[in-house]
């Protein structure tokens, strides 16, 4: 550690630790989706049946998920370092996943209170911590390594 003064991750910083934990547990599970509908037989029979677009909507799902699981375990391990760039990039990381959550507000075919609920928690939390991350003296005074 190239800093003596830096305050251990604790108290109000262990909200959005978990938050991220949590997160890369749900990232990890849905690869695992994707990953066993790729082994599949009637999911290549299906992405075969399909039209252009449809399965370049499916690719960009693909790897996105990817990209947000790399994204999401980068931050992780950078939080755990307590790295000086993490405030920023977890306040992108909340952004990121609040227009995910909208994205399937809008256009996935479920029921409105399902998607109202899994919109709920993103945006409690970009509400919450991204001015938490932003303003907090804590914030400041743990995340000081370059």
């Amino acid at each position: 550690m190239t800093s003596q003064s830096a305050e251990r991750i604790g108290g109000w910083l262990l909200a959005p630790l978990a938050w991220l934990l949590l997160a890369l547990l749900s990232a990890s599970l849905s690869l695992l989706f994707f990953a066993n509908a790729l082994i599949s037989p009637q999911t290549w029979a299906l992405l075969r049946a399909m039209s252009t677009g449809h399965m370049a909507l499916w690719v960009a799902s693909l790897l996105f998920a990817i990209a947000m699981w790399f994204y999401t375990l980068w931050l992780t391990i950078a939080f755990f370092k307590r790295r000086s760039l993490v405030p920023k990039h977890y306040i992108i990381w909340l952004l990121i996943t609040l227009l995910l959550a909208i994205k399937a507000f809008a256009f996935s075919p479920v029921s409105d209170v399902l998607a109202l609920r899994q919109l709920l928690f993103p945006l409690l939390a970009a509400a919450l911590l991204a001015p938490y991350f932003r303003r907090s003296q804590r914030v400041k005074r743990t995340f000081v390594n370059p």
